[in-house]
């Protein structure tokens, strides 16, 4: 399937080595390294892999921990994970563009480890904040995460990390108001990709409405777990009743969020079941 939407987009060609590897990415190191990675890894939390007990013919689930020696901290967490593993595909002066969920910015443990390691080894200068109503998943609040690789050294390379609030007060759906280019244009120009290191803030005391914002690694690394998670604009829907989405649009959110509620319940059901067949089994071994 993968294949074929990239033959569909133009992407390789039916007589080529296929592009597409079938197989555990975060098994071990890459075996190569990149200049460039553009990636929007799998969502969900934890890593698993799924089995075939013979015992009882029944699919079951198990947590997955990777430990590699190239990775900052061990954890089932994939996200985590994940950004791990983009770091070392990248070349010496690589650059990556990475879209996380919000846990990746503020969970504790692991997460602050990668977070710690990813300021100091990379320059980590951007951060997008992604609205809601823009992935399949509904209720998804995602960030996208630009950082270079560096050579090692013993100062850390991030100084400075740029955001760009493009979540608060914004309202997208994926049937009414999807997400399109011109929506990002003005990041792109905030971002000024020609020379990055000639941006201005259009945040200051007397325009705190400004979405474009810097702190510098001294700040973040005085907040809690060194939380990436930052904000700073007022939600006008909170107390600004004038300020509301058209009510389809409310509407809309709504089921969506719905949809996301489900979703889980869903997903918490399946793993109820897995631990209970699980047991079984188990049960049953005892018994035999």
């Amino acid at each position: 399937m993968c294949l074929m939407n990239l033959f569909l987009h133009n992407i390789g060609d039916i007589d080529d080595e296929p592009t597409i590897v079938s197989t555990d990415a975060l098994i071990t190191p890459p075996p190569q390294r990149y200049d460039y990675v553009l990636t929007n890894p799998p969502f969900g939390k934890k890593s698993s892999m799924t089995f075939v007990n013979e015992a009882t013919g029944e699919r079951e689930k198990e947590d997955f921990v990777y430990e590699r020696p190239d990775f900052w901290a061990t954890t089932s967490n994939k996200q985590l994970n994940f950004v791990q593993h983009i770091r070392t595909m990248l070349k010496e002066n690589g650059q990556a563009a990475v879209v996380v969920p919000d846990n990746v910015l503020v969970e504790g443990g692991a997460g602050e480890t990668v977070r710690r390691k990813l300021l100091e080894t990379t320059d980590l200068h951007t951060i997008l904040r992604l609205p809601t109503g823009i992935f399949y998943a509904p209720g998804v609040k995602a960030n996208v995460l630009f950082f270079d690789n560096r050579p090692g050294r013993a100062e850390p390379w991030t100084r400075e990390v740029w955001f760009y609030d493009y979540r608060t007060n914004i309202h997208h759906t994926l049937k009414r108001k999807p997400l399109r280019l011109e929506h990002l244009r003005d990041f792109i120009r905030c971002y000024n990709p020609e020379n990055r290191h000639e941006r201005v803030e259009t945040w200051s005391e007397n325009n705190p409405e400004g979405r474009w914002r810097r702190f510098t690694y001294e700040e973040i690394l005085a907040r809690d777990k060194v939380s990436l998670d930052i904000f700073w604009l007022r939600d006008a829907s909170l107390g600004d009743m004038d300020n509301l989405p058209a009510p389809e649009e409310i509407a809309e959110e709504i089921v969506e969020n719905l949809e996301a509620g489900l979703e889980g319940f869903r997903r918490v059901l399946a793993s109820l079941e897995d631990r209970d067949g699980g047991a079984r089994a188990e049960d049953s071994g005892k018994q035999a």
